[in-house]
């Protein structure tokens, strides 16, 4: 019989929450493993294409609840490759929210002000900047002037972007071919494989199983490297320590699946899912009024025509950001792009006879996409989210080869969420048809639900066991050893890009992982600098250390 493969770490991700544990972890002295479930492509693998099989349907996963539709990486850096790079932190109400279940929802250790050191950790490891408004793609200053010109303030946004190497092409969803976007190929997990730390793609977990020495037997398939529907092998590896970083699509979906072998989950492993409130709209802006109303020209007489130039979203208003305004009434728009085939199939059609999504005016809004605005709505939702039994494998049964499935996800939006939704869309429309500028058309929810490129909060930290699964040091409850460090652990919705605060408490969590691994007999220590060699910067988490690594 051969050998049970070892590791100290065993992190199934590596995205934000798997690429920073795994740094650390491994410059620390553990070994470390990581499976991702996505193939890995580098900067000369994105293709700027849209057909089957090119990088843009192998990095994306696609699933289609009930109700709900999550797009996110799948692919060796995860989200990272796929995010539009927007890092600003969370307003400080957020750590405050109650949202459904009537009381505090973040656990009482964590506040805007603990995080905060957290937050420039990371910063500075990506690094994190504030774009300029020279910076501002087309999209962008017309965004900000239609703001301006509706009494409203807008704002670049926070991004990892290295702009002396963006070349404005639009495409940095699927993949920035040109290392412009800072995703994590370029820091942390270069950073983790120097001290030795092992990825390897195409490894879908399936569940989690307990050893004799008190660890736990990792069950993996290894995925077709063209056809995601396929499976060419299976194994199993023995870790002391589990780190999962899956996605909040995904990392519930496993720990449901383990149930039977590891004994009860937490009740709230796979409830209390949040969409981070998000919603689009899209608008198709009069050129004319463009140039009359806003004074806008781009040298050459046109006023705009330029909705496929540019960046990730690099405006926002953040005036419905107001913590004196009630729950639910609180929401960032940011300007966004979206290709337009998202758009086309989505994009509601505003007065149309008969359906609003398809038809003689839908042809019409698309012929017009170069004159397309997005907008990209963030509010508070409910956490109406709920997983039902996993599938068969993965998480999701896969309807195309690449990029769909339909997973167990079933989502109700609340009359809270819904009222969110509608006083932000009446914010967009007061904006961008002030005076004839635009046509506003909301994204429909008839066709695949409710969606969210931000999945949160399947498996979230907290202080009350029942509606939280992770403690407030995101250890899995009833199950030491296992950690989770993904999106699944933020509470609830944001109303703003989540990827730096992910990944802020992905760090804060290290510590704790770190004292685990080393109560379990790993020779591991906690201190690396960021990926780049700083180590001013964790000056300010030192005082959280103490409470971090209690045991």
């Amino acid at each position: 019989m051969n050998a049970i493969e070892q590791t100290d770490v065993l992190i199934v991700g590596s995205g934000f929450g798997g690429a920073i544990a795994a740094y650390h972890l491994a410059a620390g002295g553990a070994k470390v493993t990581v499976l991702e479930r996505g193939p890995w492509l580098e900067s000369h693998d994105f293709e700027h294409d849209f057909l089957l099989g090119s990088s843009y349907t192998r990095i994306f996963d696609f699933t289609v609840g009930d109700g709900m539709s999550l797009l996110g990486g799948n692919c060796v850096g995860g989200g990272s490759v796929v995010y539009f790079a927007a890092m600003p932190r969370a307003p400080r109400f957020v750590f405050d929210r109650t949202g459904s279940i009537g009381r505090r929802m973040w656990p009482a250790a964590i506040s805007r002000d603990t995080l905060d050191p957290w937050y420039d950790v990371v910063s500075e490891a990506l690094p994190v900047s504030t774009q300029s408004w020279q910076d501002v793609s087309y999209a962008g200053g017309l965004f900000a002037a239609a703001c301006d010109h509706a009494g409203r303030t807008a704002n670049p946004v926070p991004t990892a972007v290295d702009n002396s190497k963006c070349t404005n092409c639009n495409w940095m969803m699927a993949g920035c071919r040109f290392d412009a976007k800072r995703s994590l190929l370029l820091n942390y997990l270069p950073a983790a494989r120097a001290h030795g730390a092992e990825v390897r793609p195409l490894h879908e977990v399936q569940k989690l199983t307990r050893t004799d020495g008190g660890g736990y037997r990792v069950h993996f398939n290894t995925i077709d490297d063209t056809d995601y529907r396929l499976s060419n092998g299976s194994g199993v590896i023995d870790a002391k320590i589990v780190i999962l970083a899956a996605g909040a699509g995904a990392t519930p979906v496993i720990l449901q699946r383990s149930a039977d072998d590891l004994g009860g989950m937490p009740h709230a492993v796979g409830r209390y899912f949040s969409g981070n409130g998000e919603r689009l709209n899209n608008a198709v802006i009069d050129e004319e009024r463009a140039r009359d109303l806003l004074g806008l020209d781009r040298g050459d007489g046109t006023a705009y025509l330029a909705n496929q130039i540019g960046k990730g979203p690099v405006v926002a208003s953040w005036d419905n950001l107001d913590g004196n305004l009630p729950e639910h009434s609180r929401f960032s728009l940011e300007q966004l792009y979206f290709p337009p085939g998202f758009g086309t199939i989505l994009a509601q059609v505003p007065d149309a006879e008969g359906p609003s999504w398809f038809g003689v005016e839908k042809a019409e809004m698309v012929r017009r996409w170069r004159s397309w605005l997005t907008i990209f709505t963030m509010i508070e939702d409910d956490n109406e989210g709920v997983f039902g039994p996993p599938p068969p494998t993965g998480n999701a049964v896969r309807i195309s080869q690449q990029m769909l499935g339909r997973g167990p996800i079933s989502y109700r939006p609340t009359a809270n969420t819904l009222r969110g939704w509608d006083e932000s869309d009446a914010v967009v429309k007061d904006i961008l048809e002030r005076d004839g500028l635009a046509r506003v058309m909301p994204w429909t929810n008839d066709v695949v639900g409710a969606y969210t490129v931000h999945p949160l909060a399947s498996c979230r930290i907290g202080d009350d066991p029942h509606t939280s699964a992770l403690d407030d040091r995101h250890e899995l409850r009833g199950h030491p050893g296992i950690f989770v460090t993904d999106g699944s652990a933020v509470p609830g919705a944001l109303t703003v890009n989540p990827a730096l605060t992910i990944s802020a408490l992905a760090e804060r969590a290290v510590p704790g992982i770190v004292q685990a691994a080393r109560d379990r007999g790993v020779d591991v220590s906690y201190g690396a600098p960021t990926p780049d060699g700083d180590v001013s910067v964790r000056a300010g988490v030192r005082p959280q250390l103490p409470f971090l690594t209690r045991r």
